[in-house]
């Protein structure tokens, strides 16, 4: 035991070592029977320089003077009537948790049972009765030394953690800033304002939930989910703004785009990454396997490629683009229950209409601004596209 804790004062070498004055501010709570010993113990504190001290003569108030004071040197008496010190000793143990306060044993009784009986209970170090100021000043400061240095100690890592976690938030913070004014950039090439991303992410996270994915899915569907069209930052602009139907040999080059954005997202070890890029390149699949690039059907298409499909169509056709009006709610989910089992699982669709009011409010939230769509107009100074579906 004592071995432990000499490596345990050693440990401290990173500290410099403490002023008389810091020493000298600690609280000592005495627990002793008889108030002359009380006394006597008080007035050679005090002559030392100690001021906060605390002085109780009944044990049963060990616990809560301890927890309300909360003494940096807890000076004990074994022998007591009712409660004896090793009774003591145990509740403040549990009151201690993980946290280290020092017990410093008053006791007649120096036989090797006691002490093994008292270190083992809780006790750090032992002053035999009758007092020896000499031997007695010099034990107690050097266990306050050691209760403040562990103060300071925790005090510091738990600073040096909470800088941590601050900093990983942060980089966390900025890594899925990039990941969603990437999936915003995408969507501006093709007419859209970036405000859907943050709809479809939020619808899509909402409709994970409902159908009972776990809450960690769900927050990484949330962040994943707005790169969904990155890979249209590869198709030509002659063919992604075109103003008119795509041809044949269009039409095959702007089908390449969920492939193009899962190369793009390829090859990363964040979980959030590798699951945009699933979403990336099932979208566009479809219940029936009438979808591409690779024409899955059922179950085979990922589900969260399947949630994807099913958010970005209802928020595309609820929302307002140069090319359309926007659908009311009721046409929405008509087209939704019309291709509930062709272009989507039906136990999606089932699940997007019953928290359908969730949904309502999501795109509510984050819907454009009226100049966000008169400048998007502007800017690109489209015609009408009849061919151009919505979805």
């Amino acid at each position: 035991t004592y071995i432990v804790k000499v490596v345990y004062i050693v440990n401290f070498k990173g500290f410099t070592m403490l002023d008389n004055l810091e020493l000298k501010k600690a609280k000592i709570l005495i627990i002793d029977d008889e108030q002359g010993n009380n006394q006597i113990m008080n007035r050679l504190l005090r002559n030392e320089g100690y001021e906060k001290i605390l002085s109780i003569t009944d044990p049963n108030e060990a616990l809560s003077s301890f927890k309300g004071f909360r003494p940096d040197l807890t000076i004990l008496d074994m022998k007591m009537p009712e409660m004896g010190g090793l009774e003591v000793m145990g509740l403040l143990k549990r009151a201690m948790g993980n946290e280290f306060f020092p017990i410093l044993i008053l006791t007649a009784q120096i036989d090797r049972n006691t002490k093994i009986n008292a270190l083992e209970s809780g006790a750090t170090d032992f002053i035999a009765k009758p007092i020896d100021q000499l031997e007695a000043m010099p034990r107690i400061r050097n266990l306050i030394q050691i209760r403040l240095l562990n103060k300071k100690n925790t005090y510091q890592n738990y600073n040096l953690e909470q800088k941590i976690l601050d900093r990983t938030k942060q980089l966390e913070d900025t890594r899925l800033e990039i990941i969603l004014r990437l999936g915003r950039a995408a969507e501006y090439r093709d007419n859209e304002t970036g405000q859907h991303v943050l709809r479809m992410s939020h619808l899509c996270a909402k409709l994970g939930k409902e159908i009972g994915l776990p809450d960690s899915v769900c927050q990484v569907l949330l962040h994943a989910s707005p790169l969904h069209d990155v890979g249209k930052i590869g198709i030509p602009d002659h063919i992604l703004l075109k103003a008119g139907k795509l041809s044949e040999e269009d039409w095959e080059i702007m089908k390449l785009h969920p492939e193009i954005g899962a190369e793009i997202l390829s090859g990363s070890k964040s979980q959030t990454i590798q699951m945009a890029e699933t979403i990336s390149l099932s979208h566009q699949e479809r219940w029936d396997g009438s979808g591409y690039p690779k024409g899955l059907k059922g179950a085979d298409i990922p589900i969260v490629g399947r949630i994807a499909a099913v958010c970005d169509v209802f928020d595309a056709l609820t929302s307002v683009r140069p090319y359309k009006k926007a659908f009311s709610i009721e046409k929405s989910v008509k087209f939704l229950e019309d291709n509930s089992g062709k272009l989507f699982d039906p136990e999606l669709v089932r699940a997007f209409i019953k928290a359908l009011p969730e949904m309502i409010e999501i795109i509510e939230k984050f819907k454009e601004r009226p100049e966000e769509i008169k400048e998007n107009l502007k800017v690109y100074r489209l015609s009408p596209i009849k061919e151009k579906k919505a979805c």
